[in-house]
């Protein structure tokens, strides 16, 4: 996909403004080894390529506010022989023309050119604390300009968290950004329906697993923007299960939170249904609680209405629903002033979507809830997790139920981008009957 330059240069600018004066610097992540000389897929740090759309690793970014400002970019140079084994690089040349900077240079003549960039300049900024050898070079690039002071060279005072500037940013999603999300829920959405249509008794977890990975793919993600979840019966009871490695049974629910991660923005997605295509009772009833709980979460999701709206619409709903299921027993109010909820419902309602699954931003203000506005994106997820114990009946035991879609807030209220997912009983039987 061809990087629109005009998008990412003005969130440069946005960011600059922010800034007010000085310096910032932002690295892209590193390669990491999985093993031995066998390294991980790479995959850009969210900061940078939400500010470049720079997408090779060794590579950073230098903004320079002020009245003369500058876009600048450190990144690989051009090498025939390394592109034989490690593919195109585009080189500080090509660099600079695609992608829209002032000046591009290579990645070699960072720690040279640096310290001439932060004389005379009153801040910088910086990610700091998030690593620690980054940090040491950073100061390093401030005591060289310190060494200059007698000759009339200023060098930085004031230090300022880059990260934070740009998480605000991030929190509101541009129309660019809303359209990359739609697609990577549209593409997830198609995952889940290829596992409904694919599951029955006797398969693996790990098959279904591999039919959300390949329709992930087909479709056009680069990657899963998570490790897949796909937990059959008793496994749904365990919030962060991975292993998906065993035999889906007749009479289980199967648990899956999966989705893909298009161009860098990430889908979340989660639903629950039977192996064999057909709710019993008892799930049934559960289930109906938890898809009650989300369309109340899902009504609180609008402009001015606080972060922690949608998860005290769907506590009220769960709560009311265990007691529907005798596991809860009194006023609504006084259990949950007492957290009553907490041993079957442990987890928030959401969080920030975006560039990453759990994505940037603060949830709250000054000590307050943040309110919603338009072009923030959220996940509303609640769930219902009965692991046997003493105040669990056997006909809940090891059921776990959570179902999970992306939001985009609007000027009217929300749009759920991941509505084509079947979630209903009805339409998840047809889906599966088909």
């Amino acid at each position: 996909m061809q990087p629109d330059v005009k998008t990412h240069r003005a969130r440069r600018n946005r960011l600059l403004k922010a800034l007010g004066e000085g310096v910032l610097v932002l690295a892209t992540a590193p390669e990491a080894i999985r093993n031995r000389d066998a390294h991980y897929p790479y995959r850009f740090d969210s900061h940078f390529y939400y500010l470049t759309a720079f997408p090779e690793p060794e590579a950073v970014l230098v903004l320079v506010a002020g009245k003369r400002p500058r876009h600048i970019l450190f990144c690989r140079e051009k090498n025939e022989e390394r592109e034989i084994w490690d593919g195109f690089r585009h080189g500080p040349r090509a660099a600079r023309e695609v992608f829209g900077f002032d000046a591009a240079y290579p990645i070699g003549e960072l720690d040279r050119r640096l310290p001439a960039l932060l004389e005379n300049e009153s801040r910088v900024g910086y990610p700091f604390g998030a690593d620690a050898a980054w940090d040491a070079r950073v100061m390093g690039w401030i005591n060289t300009v310190r060494g200059k002071v007698r000759t009339g060279v200023a060098a930085p005072a004031t230090l300022v968290d880059a990260h934070a500037l740009i998480d605000e940013m991030r929190l509101v999603k541009d129309t660019h950004e809303a359209d990359l999300m739609q697609r990577a829920a549209d593409i997830s959405a198609g995952a889940h329906r290829a596992a409904l249509a694919a599951c029955k008794p006797g398969m693996g977890e790990w098959e279904i697993e591999a039919e959300l990975l390949r329709a992930f793919r087909a479709g056009g993600c680069q990657a899963a923007a998570y490790t897949p979840i796909v937990a059959g019966g008793a496994n749904a009871c365990v919030l962060h299960y991975v292993s998906n490695d065993r035999v889906l049974n007749d009479g289980d629910l199967l648990l899956i939170d999966a989705a893909g991660e298009y161009h860098g923005y990430a889908a979340d997605i989660t639903r629950t249904f039977p192996v064999n295509g057909r709710f019993s009772g008892p799930q049934k009833d559960a289930y109906e609680i938890v898809l009650a709980a989300q369309a109340a979460a899902l009504s609180a999701v609008k402009p001015g209405a606080t972060w922690n709206a949608p998860h005290e619409a769907a506590l009220r709903v769960l709560t009311r629903g265990l007691v529907e299921l005798k596991l809860l027993a009194g006023e609504v109010d006084g259990l949950l002033e007492k957290e009553a909820y907490k041993p079957w419902y442990m987890h928030r309602t959401g969080h920030w979507l975006g560039l990453d699954v759990h994505d940037a931003g603060d949830y709250k203000c000054d000590g307050d809830w943040r309110k919603l506005a338009p072009g923030m994106a959220l996940t509303v997820e609640p769930g219902l997790y009965f692991r046997p114990g003493k105040d669990v009946p056997k006909h809940l035991e090891n059921m776990g139920i959570r179902i999970e879609d992306d939001v985009l807030v609007t000027p009217e209220g929300c749009r759920v981008l991941t509505e084509a997912a079947p979630k209903s009983i009805r339409d998840i039987e047809e889906a599966m009957r088909g």
